[in-house]
């Protein structure tokens, strides 16, 4: 486990100056030599430096921390509890890709077909309804016609549909 008190928060937190940390090195900014950079800024401008800084290294910490709190070694997990991380093989994926997309296309032509079965008043108002997601009320105000027979048009032709699909499967 990472030790608190040399973490880059830990540590900036608790200097008196602004604290970078790089690879091989560590420079510590203090209020005195970033006024004297600094002719113009104040010891307000310091401090709202520091709390920012404060603030950058504390939500690198826990972003860290959220990343790796849930880490577990393969070795404490049975073999049930693996398959969660196993990886597909890209050479599965591109296999399962092809047969979606077969078992898409199959779909495809067979929704066409079902489609060719309706009336064309019939065919014209299930695609209103399901594709274009219009209501029977609105479908009934679009074509001038009673709501109901747009109603039992749509019914029916979702009836012929199944039965179409059912003897299709």
């Amino acid at each position: 486990m990472k030790n608190y008190t040399q973490s880059d928060y830990a540590i900036n937190k608790n200097a008196e100056g602004i604290v970078y940390r790089f690879a091989n090195q560590k420079v510590v900014v203090t209020l005195k030599d970033y006024l004297r950079e600094n002719p113009t800024k104040t010891a307000t401008d310091f401090d709202a430096l520091k709390t920012l800084s404060d603030e950058d290294y504390y939500e690198t910490d826990r972003s860290g921390y959220r990343q790796t709190w849930k880490n577990t070694s393969f070795d404490t997990l049975d073999e049930d509890e693996t398959v969660i991380f196993a990886v597909q093989s890209a050479e599965d994926e591109v296999m399962e890709q092809g047969e979606e997309d077969e078992q898409y296309a199959k779909q495809q032509s067979l929704a066409a077909l079902a489609l060719t079965k309706l009336t064309a008043i019939q065919r014209r108002r299930y695609l209103l309804y399901h594709v274009q997601g219009k209501t029977y009320r609105e479908i009934a105000e679009l074509e001038k016609a009673h709501f109901t027979s747009v109603e039992e048009s749509i019914l029916a032709a979702e009836k012929k549909i199944k039965k179409f699909l059912s003897k299709q499967g």
